[in-house]
């Protein structure tokens, strides 16, 4: 009895795969709607600092090696599929940790929006537009790099890991 309680208290990893499914479900839609609606390069003013825009990236994060001759496509995707191993790993072995799990999922998730994109198209699908004339020194016409939900979890995933880890020291582990 006691040997069947401990397993079904055990944390799975099959609520985090959830999770991170969900992040690419989302995002995935979130594409297909923006690709159906708006042809390349065109878009939609929604608030004074805020447009839908359909952008492709071939890059990574700001476009970093977009410009490359279509090697880096294979390079993104060789990455994305190591850093998802890792990551799932990572899940199997920390399911426990709450905090640090979500922030695993959501990078998961993100990795394999953006994955699916590169698979699929080649590039990336960016599609949120934020601009502050206080960007300006920064990016072009203080539009920072137009970005879309995969990216958003990646980040917010990120954050998450780091407030685990920060808690983690404030606890003295």
């Amino acid at each position: 009895m006691s040997r069947r309680r401990s397993r079904f208290r055990r944390p799975s990893v099959t609520g985090w795969l959830i999770l991170a499914a969900l992040v690419v479900a989302l995002d995935q839609l979130a594409k297909a709607f923006i690709t159906a609606r708006y042809p390349l390069g065109e878009g939609q003013r929604i608030l004074d600092f805020f447009n839908l825009v359909r952008v492709h990236n071939q890059g990574a994060a700001f476009s970093f090696l977009a410009g490359a001759s279509g090697w880096q496509r294979w390079f993104f995707v060789a990455l994305a599929l190591a850093a998802c191993a890792l990551i799932a790993w990572l899940l199997r072995v920390y399911a426990a940790k709450r905090l640090f799990c979500c922030g695993l999922a959501l990078i998961l998730g993100g990795a394999i929006g953006n994955l699916v994109d590169r698979l699929w198209h080649g590039y990336v699908i960016d599609f949120l537009d934020f601009h502050w004339r206080f960007l300006a020194l920064l990016f072009q016409g203080g539009h920072f790099p137009a970005f879309n939900l995969a990216d958003s979890a990646i980040t917010v995933g990120a954050v998450f890991i780091i407030m685990d880890e920060l808690r983690r020291l404030r606890r003295g582990r």
